[in-house]
């Protein structure tokens, strides 16, 4: 099986297990992300808006919650492609945790830097309400998404023996 391929598996796999960890937190009533805002943001893009004061409050974007899902899935995938091109063709025949970990917390970068500062939550989501939960419920999330990207790698292989 191709690198290409086996990093869109492992991304969207990786991805999934984040869903059902926020599954889990929905059942306890407890908030995290609406991609739906994901959506938002990136249908503003063609209009040059690419900062907003509150995400909430912009105008709302046709289809923004399919594109904001959309756009979830393609960046886990891209993150899978990271660890595939950063540890190589050996690590994902031969998964260990500690890696998928490194690159799933690392890529609480691009939230903390990026995505929430363009939605007006503030660098690391400093104008929230609670910043410091927001942090930790990323940092969480992030290290989910770490452990998504080793458990979706040895289930590939596990499915390839069966090949």
């Amino acid at each position: 099986m191709s690198s290409i391929l086996q990093a869109i598996i492992i991304g969207t796999g990786a991805t999934l297990f984040m869903d059902l960890y926020a599954l889990v937190l929905k059942f306890f009533s407890i908030k995290t992300l609406d991609y739906r805002f994901v959506g938002r943001w990136i249908g503003h893009f063609p209009k040059g808006k690419f900062f907003h004061n509150k995400i909430m409050e912009s105008p709302v974007i046709i289809y923004e919650v399919p594109l904001g899902w959309i756009a979830h899935y393609l960046i886990g995938i891209t993150f899978a492609f990271s660890l595939v091109f950063v540890f190589g063709e050996k690590w994902v025949k031969n998964p260990t945790l500690i890696p998928a970990l490194i690159i799933g917390i690392i890529t609480i970068v691009g939230p903390f830097l990026l995505m929430q500062p363009a939605f007006g939550f503030g660098i690391a989501g400093s104008n929230l309400p609670d910043p410091n939960k927001a942090r930790l419920m990323s940092l969480i999330t992030h290290t989910i998404f770490g452990i998504g990207l080793y458990l979706s790698t040895v289930i590939l292989n596990q499915i390839m023996k069966l090949f």
